[in-house]
């Protein structure tokens, strides 16, 4: 005999009930079975047929339904049904009154009618247990006869029960950084020369100044002595620290500019004059307030921020308003750590690289990846295989150097997913913002285990555009819906 199984909400699968060929349970008839999970529980209900069950008068059948892990391993007996003759029927209400025997918590109590309809809905709910996914259910009968003799047990298979299988979701496939029509880069220095009083000359043996000009020389080099770079620019900004006033600053700040640039230039004469351009921007009262609050130990600290606060109108007012209030050695200390940092020259020197093969620049990657474009990176990546070991290596290096880079971050991730790194796949993913790498952050957190946070990374996909997110999304409360978060 075969019933269709009708299913519902979380039965995942619908199957014939497969009944043996046994003396008592082959005429009963299991129909409308449904295995569902509801909150914490799973439910079962089925109509019991009994209409054509052979059952003699003094005879009775327990039938006990079973949810049976896959392995075979686990069960849950769920409460039984005991289906009895008229005869048997009978003493056990005569026991049961005379209190010579107590009814099993939850059975129900079934008078065979033979030869009539009879149907027994059947509803029972026990807690849900991983182990219950992609299960089976059993119906498992104990005939007993007159004087309740044991006249044998039967089983019989009605069907799987909560199928399951992991999702497939739709991924983006790796992306393709921007190729970079011009390779631009640039060098950004400091160069704190030292000057005598009121002087803007630049002397190369006094104080420190020989160690700084060999590091600006050396910057320089690094630059125009690499055949794979073309210097385009050098760019010259003076400052001054504040003491003084401002008319006064602003000319110590020009002139020690233009006395440094041409100091540099000498030493430098193959590079041409219109590479040169120099500026000077007077008092550095940005930085000024930056060199104090790293003060810290500095028990002033606090005043002087305060009075910067205040400052208002004339920038030659604040500063005398600030050296008033110290005391001269307050003052020196001001004059020596806090100012003495501003009073320098800035110089950015840019330039252009030239592209490189995909062999060059494997050669360079460890060495010089900020000369390498994001798109030449990837390159490199995908020489090594998609998915392996130095593919992830190389857009690691990648990312350092283009932390902003939302291809390469999106590969990379994509590349620790498939690999079942998924806690690194979630820290990568977990600030960006296009539909792409929203969704493939759902994937990251569902993987791991976190399927609330999976769904809610889908919806946000969904709604920065990635449609195909929709699905995921669907899949996703599917999953959580059976297994919880």
């Amino acid at each position: 005999m075969k019933k269709t199984i009708l299913l519902a909400g979380w039965l995942l699968a619908t199957c014939p009930a497969a009944f043996a060929q046994t003396h008592y349970l082959e005429n009963l008839k299991l129909e409308n079975q449904r295995v569902v999970k509801v909150g914490d529980n799973v439910a079962v209900t089925a109509d019991l047929r009994l209409d054509d069950m052979e059952l003699k008068r003094q005879q009775s059948v327990r039938l006990v339904p079973v949810l049976v892990s896959a392995d075979g391993m686990k069960q849950q007996e769920l409460a039984p049904v005991l289906i009895e003759g008229k005869v048997r029927s009978k003493v056990t209400d005569r026991r049961l009154a005379l209190g010579e025997m107590v009814e099993e918590e939850g059975t129900v109590r079934i008078k065979h009618q033979k030869g009539e309809e009879q149907t027994v809905a059947y509803q029972a709910e026990v807690p849900f247990a991983p182990w219950m996914v992609n299960g089976s259910l059993e119906l498992r009968g104990y005939i007993t006869g007159c004087a309740e003799c044991n006249e044998g047990d039967e089983v019989i298979t009605a069907g799987n029960v909560l199928p399951y299988s992991e999702p497939v979701f739709a991924m983006a496939p790796a992306m393709k950084p921007t190729e970079e029509q011009v390779k631009r880069r640039a060098e950004d220095k400091s160069a704190r020369l030292e000057y005598r009083r009121d002087s803007y000359a630049v002397l190369p043996e006094y104080r420190t100044n020989r160690a700084e000009l060999d590091s600006v020389q050396h910057s320089l080099a690094l630059v125009k002595d690499n055949p794979n770079l073309t210097i385009t620019g050098i760019y010259i900004t003076g400052y001054a620290s504040p003491e003084g006033s401002m008319t006064y600053n602003e000319r110590l700040s020009q002139r020690r500019a233009q006395t440094f640039a041409d100091y540099v230039r000498q030493h430098n004469r193959e590079l041409k004059k219109e590479l040169w351009h120099v500026a000077w921007k007077g008092e550095d009262w940005d930085g000024f307030r930056r060199q104090v609050e790293q003060a810290s130990g500095w028990e002033k600290r606090q005043d002087v921020l305060q009075m910067l606060e205040g400052c208002e109108g004339s920038q030659d007012d604040c500063e005398k308003q600030i050296r008033a209030s110290l005391s001269r050695e307050d003052y020196q200390y001001l004059l020596d750590e806090l100012y003495a940092p501003l009073r320098r020259n800035d110089y950015r020197i840019e330039y252009t690289v030239r592209n490189f093969t995909p062999e060059e620049a494997r050669q360079m990657l460890e060495t010089r990846p900020d000369l390498l474009s994001a798109a030449e990176m990837q390159r490199v990546a995908d020489g090594y295989g998609h998915g392996s070991e130095n593919y992830r290596k190389a857009l690691r290096i990648a990312l350092r150097t283009y932390p902003d880079n939302v291809a390469i971050r999106h590969n990379l991730a994509l590349a620790e997913v498939e690999a079942g790194n998924y806690t690194e796949a979630i820290t990568l993913l977990k600030e960006m913002e296009d539909g792409a790498s929203l969704n493939l952050l759902g994937v990251a957190y569902f993987k791991s285990g976190n399927r609330q946070q999976a769904v809610q990374a889908f919806g946000q996909a969904v709604q920065a555009g990635y449609a195909q997110a929709e699905g995921n999304t669907t899949k996703a409360k599917e999953a959580l819906d059976l297994w919880g978060k």
